[in-house]
């Protein structure tokens, strides 16, 4: 007797061109993160990414999409915006640990202040925000999100396949490890 399962798997494969990554495309385990910088789970994984990151190092490929819920995160959009103007200048992961570290302050004269802090060209950074340049960009994220079954942030995909388990340290480590074996 056969029994149907359902798996979510990654609709958009990981790509060096289209996505932010950390990591080799050889390391043999790859974590791709739907997040949105408002979220306060996302928040409290963010963390937990990095220790993740520092256990396995060269064996673990990170990638972050945007997910922004702004029906219940109204700076997640902005925020994502912010960090795909910061990409355009070659900043995208200081201002993605940025967003994370600072994410009760994701006003608009904030994100500024990061981008200041950065060293970015803050006139062309007020004015990609201000003309939403980068908003296609978070808006392509967010729908290869839905195509792949995401449904809240924040969603992690352990070599393609939507990891549907805990995302503590030990659990998600694990989960990478087997992949990496």
């Amino acid at each position: 007797m056969s029994r149907t399962e359902w798996e979510s798997s990654l609709t958009v494969p990981v790509s060096e061109q289209r996505d932010h990554v950390q990591g080799s495309a050889d390391a043999p385990a790859t974590l791709v993160e739907y997040g949105d910088y408002e979220c306060p789970y996302c928040g409290a994984s963010y963390p937990i990414v990095k220790e993740v990151q520092a256990a396995m190092g060269d064996r673990l490929r990170f990638v972050f999409r945007n997910f922004p819920i702004s029906t219940s995160h109204p700076h997640a959009e902005q925020a994502a915006e912010a960090a795909e103007a910061a990409a355009a200048q070659g900043r995208f992961w200081e201002m993605h640990d940025l967003l994370y570290e600072h994410q009760s302050r994701l006003e608009d004269q904030d994100l500024r202040g990061y981008a200041e802090g950065l060293g970015l060209d803050v006139e062309r950074f007020d004015r990609e925000l201000a003309d939403h340049v980068h908003a296609a960009r978070v808006r392509d994220d967010f729908m290869s999100g839905v195509r792949s079954g995401v449904n809240g942030t924040p969603t992690f995909y352990v070599n393609g396949v939507r990891h549907d388990d805990s995302y503590d340290r030990d659990t998600l480590l694990a989960a990478l490890q087997r992949v990496d074996a």
